[in-house]
């Protein structure tokens, strides 16, 4: 998989020996990205994020919407007498949040590359 450096970055500042070490012996720990054989890849189009006294919890679901083969207002009625759509949890993940702030700033990387990339299409 490919990584950018700020990704690089942060995973090595991420993955320092505790605080008061790293500023008395300047070690940093170069990151080994193991993906475990079998893992699998879930697709997310809505997430939820929880924040926890010490830690916030970001939950990705996947959300299907029927299929609706009648007329608009066969749809409509029957949207309407559903009510609601299942969204079933596909991941969830506990960070600090010193590591939000890394997620965040990694998600806006790429976006901006991502976008960036798009506009010149």
């Amino acid at each position: 998989m490919k990584h950018t450096s700020i990704e690089k970055e942060r995973a090595s500042m991420s993955e320092q020996i505790g605080p008061e070490q790293r500023e008395s012996e300047g070690i940093t720990l170069s990151v080994d990205w193991h993906f475990p054989e079998g893992l699998q890849s879930r697709y997310a189009n809505n997430m939820l994020v929880q924040t926890g006294q010490h830690e916030f919890v970001i939950s990705f679901f996947e959300m299907q919407l029927p299929t609706l083969l009648g007329s608009p207002e066969e749809n409509q009625t029957k949207l309407k007498e559903m009510g609601t759509i299942k969204a079933e949890c596909v991941s969830k993940i506990i960070v600090s949040p010193e590591v939000v702030q890394g997620f965040i700033d990694a998600l806006q990387t790429e976006l901006d590359k991502f976008s960036s990339q798009k506009s010149k299409q």
